[in-house]
């Protein structure tokens, strides 16, 4: 009982062979194939577009609040870009947006340390609930987007020629 495990004698698949056999059972997205968590990732994200420039055209004094409208125009197109990046299942978009996610989480989990109301604390725990699951959605999603995009080559095509 040397391994800890009582499994002696029977190797198990190495980690190498675990990630293999992960990536060989992921099927590439479809031509025109969008999952739910893609399609929610583009809302999201043109929400925020148009919330961020709202806020910034309607709010009256944004410099005191510490904004700017160039500032909210600026992460508008951001914020647009990105929703276009995802819908056309740019992988280095839904990264972005991954990146996101998680300073969103982290950032909420800290307001909820100091949440002064109960609503507040509910709010917190329900944006990290929500902005989590999107974001374990999305790692999939990723996954395959990958998967497509680097497909083995077919033999006798390596483009020597």
């Amino acid at each position: 009982m040397a391994d800890g495990g009582g499994n002696a004698g029977k190797a198990g698949p190495t980690r190498d062979e675990r990630e293999a056999q992960a990536r060989a059972a992921l099927q590439p997205l479809g031509p025109d194939e969008r999952p739910a968590a893609l399609l929610a990732a583009v809302a999201v994200c043109a929400l925020l577009a148009v919330g961020v420039l709202v806020g910034g055209l309607t709010v009256h004094d944004l410099a005191s609040r510490g904004g700017s409208l160039p500032g909210a125009i600026f992460l508008t197109g951001v914020f647009a870009v990105l929703a276009v990046g995802i819908y056309q299942r740019r992988y280095l978009a839904v990264l972005a947006f991954e990146a996101l996610l998680a300073f969103q989480v982290i950032v909420t989990s800290l307001a909820l340390v100091v949440a002064a109301t109960i609503k507040a604390a509910a709010f917190c725990v329900l944006a990290i609930g929500l902005g989590g699951w999107l974001f374990w959605k999305l790692v999939r999603v990723m996954g395959r987007i990958q998967a497509g995009e680097r497909s083995p080559p077919s033999i006798g095509s390596r483009g020597d020629g």
